[in-house]
């Protein structure tokens, strides 16, 4: 049976270099090579695994943002292709591809700038092949090196002796990684919701409860009850990762219909005071702000403010919450990769706010998936991590059109991805439950009573995987208690004879062993 499989372009004109990086599981198993790059050059750099080059057979006609689709047999193997595609005739750019099959027909064509469908050539191509067994495990070797890291407990007393035979007990009481929900107004109040969420997430975002027409549905008449009672309840719960969706949108289908057809100069007025006036109230309450929702396919306030109307956005917030970050938030970035590649687009994007002064920026990925492809995921994760900005899944789900069990499956396929790839620092579930009857936008966790779905189970099963459990022991002769843990705060204690001390210790990321001297 044939399928097809989707050829990421890893090239445009930023300058910017490669994210480097190299991951293996074992001294015989092949590597996988996180680097990528944003840049086009006159002179290719040597591919990866030792890739061949990719030429368009008209060199007069230029590739821009295109995405090759190639026909395969369906396999069980998972192929990581790289090599270089001609641009023009007089610059060359990365290309890096991930496959799942066993046979690749490498003809292949694209289409140009112009919409012109042209043939491209593949020479010297090179793929890479992993077994399944072997990605996975390559997601794991990432997980252990880039979510966790070793601590060296020193205990001495008082006078630096060093205590032999210490009993350590290390207990994670936190963190590090934001992993979260989006949430309705149904939570409030309601105590066994409270109670579901409180018990899982460390970070939050709320589904429609801020958005401009839920906070000023007639002109003028502004009422932020609902978000303010939301955010006292996660402040009550210490949970303070909390995302800012959204400032604006720029569908035509969601702005507020008394907006629609505001002359010019009062669209304009009414833009400026959404912006003031949610910021000022919300000044250093989110972490982020989701500024121009959907900038990519949809342009409402370009075509009626302008070119520079979204560039103008994301300054004026920046301006107004300093220390939170600006985040695009784009679809179709990692659920697919059609003949008008969106990551191509968003690089472009992203390069024309850091140009415009924007300079506290992030990568917003939906992530509303139907099925997902981690060659692919990991792919655009790889091209776009080379820009050096925060990377989050912001609203991940998988699609109510396929049976629990399949969802469920995929949900764990894509977050096992997303949370193994080094360059994503938080990921949000879009799974906000209306307890009156209406469900989850696509994805719920739990049903009415709060009981989990196999979705929910999926979760479950990850936090706590990826939760250091209790670890006990004693010191060695030299009073030293090594241990391996999950990033976030841990609670130590220390027992000798009739002694008993408690220390703190927070494991940031980094590669090197954090040490911690405890005295008695």
């Amino acid at each position: 049976m044939k399928n097809f499989v989707f050829i990421l372009l890893l090239g445009l004109s930023l300058h910017v270099g490669p994210s480097i990086s190299t991951f293996t599981s074992s001294d015989d198993a092949p590597l996988y090579d996180y680097s990528a790059s944003t840049e086009c050059k006159s002179t290719p750099e040597a591919p990866l695994y030792n890739g061949g080059i990719i030429k368009n057979q008209a060199l007069e006609t230029p590739i821009n943002s295109t995405a090759f689709v190639l026909n395969n047999l369906t396999g069980d193997t998972i192929y990581s292709f790289s090599g270089w595609i001609k641009i023009t005739g007089a610059a060359s750019s990365l290309i890096k591809a991930t496959l799942t099959t066993d046979n690749v027909i490498f003809n292949c064509t694209g289409t140009n700038s112009d919409g012109q469908q042209i043939n491209v050539s593949i020479s010297s191509a090179s793929l890479q092949p992993f077994t399944n067994e072997q990605w996975n495990n390559i997601q794991q070797n990432t997980i252990n090196t880039e979510r966790k890291r070793t601590a060296t407990l020193h205990v001495s007393d008082v006078n630096g002796n060093s205590l032999h035979g210490a009993k350590v007990v290390v207990e994670q009481v936190s963190r590090d990684f934001p992993l979260g929900s989006a949430i309705s107004e149904g939570i409030l109040g309601n105590l066994p919701y409270q109670k579901w969420f409180v018990d899982r997430f460390n970070a939050a975002v709320f589904e429609n409860e801020l958005k401009w027409n839920s906070t000023e549905p007639q002109r003028g008449q502004i009422n932020y009850t609902i978000p303010d009672q939301m955010l006292q309840f996660l402040h009550s719960k210490n949970i303070h990762t909390i995302r800012g969706h959204n400032i604006l949108w720029e569908s035509h289908n969601v702005i507020p219909a008394w907006a629609k057809n505001l002359t010019t100069s009062e669209l304009n007025i009414s833009v400026r005071s959404r912006i003031h006036s949610l910021l000022n109230r919300y000044k250093n309450q989110f972490v982020h702000w989701d500024v121009d929702n959907e900038m990519l396919p949809w342009d409402f306030f370009k075509q009626r403010l302008g070119p520079n109307a979204s560039l103008e956005f994301f300054r004026t917030a920046q301006r107004l919450d300093p220390l939170a970050t600006m985040f695009m938030n784009e679809f179709n970035v990692l659920e697919n990769c059609n003949l008008d590649c969106a990551v191509d687009n968003y690089v472009e994007r992203l390069k024309w706010l850091r140009e415009g002064g924007v300079t506290m920026a992030g990568i917003g990925l939906q992530a509303h998936f139907f099925v997902p492809n981690p060659a692919l995921i990991r792919g655009v994760l790889d091209k776009l991590a080379t820009l050096k900005l925060p990377i989050w899944l912001t609203e991940l789900d998988i699609s109510k059109k396929l049976d629990p069990q399949t969802q469920a499956k995929y949900l764990e396929v894509a977050l096992r991805e997303a949370f193994s790839h080094p360059s994503v620092d938080g990921i949000m579930m879009w799974t906000a439950l209306h307890p009156n009857g209406d469900g989850c936008y696509r994805m719920c966790l739990t049903d009415y009573n709060f009981k989990n779905l196999p979705t929910g189970d999926v979760v479950d099963s990850l936090l706590k995987e990826w939760q250091t459990g209790v670890v006990e022991g004693e010191t060695d002769g030299h009073g030293i208690f090594n241990f391996s843990g999950f990033l976030g705060e841990y609670k130590v204690t220390i027992t000798y004879k009739n002694r008993t001390t408690n220390s703190t210790l927070y494991l940031s990321r980094g590669h090197e062993t954090k040490h911690l001297n405890i005295h008695l």
